[in-house]
């Protein structure tokens, strides 16, 4: 019964860490001195994001596969990769918008979260590929992308999260690396990675999620320029 039960607690933690990116987000007070509130959001929502890989993998590995740790996954990844990092971007980078345009905006990416996750789970895939970016992906580029308010205009946030929503809920084809399985010498790479990542949150707690922001961004133009190819 407790191995079943694994691969949830990492879920549940996904969503929880989703609740505490909100509420630092809507926290005008630094909980840290040295790193931003919003920084230290998407910081979180990466860790989240690190959460939902692991419980498909535990998941997986344990044989523990259920209708009910699926359903839940998609619940917590709306919340912690729709609703956060959509909030995120409203109250850091959408003070200089139409006030209308920045609600409708923010609504908007979360409800493609959705439509996206009732997709994925009613519809079968193509094995090897997700159809639409998935919405951890689409979370974390947005929320890091806020953090680039005072180099890029609102209205460029504005167009680029609501490109986000569409490839969410669009028919491009993304890579999946659900199956792949590490061999030794790729696991220490990611293992030295990690570690390296925590050195960069000790020491430049700033700029850890800008670091993130370039490969996911590459992910997501990778699909889509696939994508248009394939059709020409």
């Amino acid at each position: 019964m407790l191995r079943k039960t694994v691969p949830s607690m990492f879920t549940i933690l996904n969503l929880a860490l989703g609740i505490v990116a909100i509420i630092l987000v809507l926290n005008d007070v630094p909980v840290f001195p040295d790193i931003e509130n919003a920084n230290l959001a998407s910081i979180i929502i990466i860790a989240a994001m690190l959460m939902d890989g692991i419980d498909g993998r535990v998941a997986r590995a344990l044989n523990v596969q259920s209708e009910f740790g699926k359903e839940l996954d998609s619940l917590s990844d709306i919340i912690s990769f729709g609703v956060a990092p959509a909030f995120i971007m409203y109250l850091v980078a959408f003070g200089e918008v139409n006030p209308a345009a920045a609600w409708i905006t923010t609504a908007i990416f979360p409800i493609c979260g959705a439509l996206r996750l009732a997709r994925f789970n009613v519809i079968e895939g193509i094995p090897g590929f997700f159809i639409g970016l998935p919405i951890p992906a689409a979370g974390v580029i947005l929320c890091t992308l806020a953090l680039f308010h005072q180099e890029l205009s609102a209205f460029v946030l504005v167009g680029a999260s609501l490109l986000l929503s569409y490839l969410m809920i669009s028919r491009v084809k993304y890579p999946s690396f659900k199956k792949v399985r590490l061999t030794k010498m790729a696991a220490l790479i990611a293992l030295a990675s990690v570690v390296i990542a925590l050195i960069i949150v000790i020491l430049f707690p700033n700029y850890l999620s800008r670091l993130i922001f370039v490969p996911l961004v590459l992910y997501a133009l990778y699909g889509t320029f696939m994508g248009f190819k394939r059709k020409r």
